[in-house]
């Protein structure tokens, strides 16, 4: 049976990006599935687990900002195998200058969050190891504030700080935020079942009490 872990994430600013969005940024009111299982894959990853969120709490006020910036508005492109040989003296890379643009964002800001997640083991991808290792290994890390690479909320200049909950420490914290509102289709996470041209999938989030509860993947909630 896959262990339930929780963690508090908490950072200044954050942005889940809608993807209907097509130029200026607008996040979702809450975190995204797929964003929430980065965090815990941040802390912790190996081929032969799988991160699977099952709730959200929400323990701050949504609060929004808007933002305007200047971002690149281009692809940085690979070298070609001709200009790596020197056989074209095409410059390689390109002019941030040429290609900047600015646009605004609309971003949460002061955000924290409660996420629970099942990790999930696939015997098959590692014979020599079980169960218990890996959920020892995570818990570990994530006690002593150990990562692979900076956690983050929804993009990757909005860095977050984490601290693991134990299933004895729950009743002690703060309850969620008494908020009741349809989130509406939310983006869970790009299906990989066809790994040349991976499919985004949704769900119909809602928010009751503070709480955003993840259905399961194969959930005839999820759509794609």
């Amino acid at each position: 049976m896959p262990v339930n872990f929780c963690l508090e994430v908490a950072g200044d600013y954050a942005c889940f990006t809608r993807p209907e969005m097509k130029v200026e940024r607008v996040s979702y009111d809450v975190t995204t599935p797929s964003a929430a299982r980065a965090i815990f894959e941040a802390i912790f990853w190996k081929p032969a687990i799988r991160w699977q969120v099952t709730q959200i709490d929400v323990l701050n006020p949504i609060k929004w900002i808007s933002v305007r910036r200047n971002e690149v508005g281009k692809v940085f492109p690979a070298p070609t195998a001709k200009q790596m040989s020197g056989e074209t003296r095409e410059p390689m890379g390109m002019y941030v200058e040429d290609e900047r643009q600015q646009r605004a964002g609309l971003f949460l800001r002061d955000v924290k969050y409660r996420i629970y997640a099942d990790l999930h083991f696939d015997p098959t991808k590692d014979l020599e190891a079980d169960y218990g290792k890996y959920a020892a290994m995570f818990e570990r890390r994530a006690s002593k504030g150990q990562c692979f690479n900076q956690p983050y909320l929804g993009t990757r200049e909005f860095s977050c700080a984490f601290r693991l909950i134990k299933k004895e420490d729950l009743a002690s914290e703060p309850a969620p935020q008494v908020l009741d509102k349809a989130l509406g289709w939310m983006l869970y996470d790009l299906d990989y079942s066809d790994r040349s041209n991976p499919v985004p999938r949704f769900f119909n989030a809602e928010l009751q009490k503070g709480i955003v509860r993840v259905p399961e993947w194969d959930s005839e909630e999820v759509r794609g």
